[in-house]
């Protein structure tokens, strides 16, 4: 992730030379776009987890618009269909089993938007999130629907809130953006849950275009 960024603020010095003799400079302008991307998700594991979690990956797609306060300085809000979740494998009563986890947000994150140059953008800031969907395949070598259902039954947390941050490279209508971000809550409503206590850790990287 850290190699997206890099490549981010390269492209954005190369491109400061090109507009020179372009327009391109649509930082108080006020914007709406569409964009389309990946999430690759995980788990920060709270403290006694007795789990281990892979990566998988993700669909994104959503909205945006881009609120000038200035020439320097904006806000950002957003609406995203998001897709994380995880890839686990274990043992119970002295069996393997692999679990993969697919949870389905709509997140809507608000950020503070820093614009030093027209080609990048940098932001921060607080993201709600509601889960609308949840699906886990759960095989081992006796596995049964009661084994399955008992992580459908479990007690989710469906409202969450998250800390995210990134960068977007604007050319012209293009956005390319990269994202990072990690719940402040767990998944869990109360300690009766059976289900591992979890934090989603997620990266994300779209494509959109915007209007001005």
């Amino acid at each position: 992730m850290k190699n997206i960024f890099l490549l981010l603020i390269i492209c954005s010095l190369t491109l400061n030379g090109w507009s020179q003799s372009v327009e391109t400079d649509f930082r108080e302008e006020w914007q709406f776009g569409l964009k389309i991307g990946t999430n690759y998700s995980n788990t920060y594991s709270e403290s006694g987890a007795s789990f281990k979690s892979n990566s998988k990956i993700g669909f994104a797609t959503g909205l945006f618009t881009t609120i000038p306060i200035s020439k320097y300085v904006g806000i950002q809000p957003e609406i995203l269909y998001s897709e994380k979740g995880f890839q686990a494998t274990g043992m119970i009563l002295g069996e393997s089993y692999d679990f993969t986890r697919t949870t389905s947000y709509i997140d809507i994150p608000i950020y503070l938007l820093l614009k030093p140059s027209e080609f990048i953008s940098l932001m921060a800031g607080p993201q709600y999130s509601f889960l609308i969907h949840q699906r886990d395949v759960f095989k081992n070598a006796s596995s049964s629907i009661a084994q399955e259902q008992e992580f459908e039954n479990d007690s989710y947390r469906k409202n969450t809130f998250c800390f995210a941050g990134g960068a977007d490279i604007n050319i012209d209508h293009i956005v390319v953006g990269a994202r990072v971000g990690i719940d402040a809550l767990h998944n869990r409503k109360d300690d009766s849950s059976t289900t591992p206590r979890y934090k989603n850790l997620w990266y994300q990287v779209t494509l959109g275009y915007r209007f001005f």
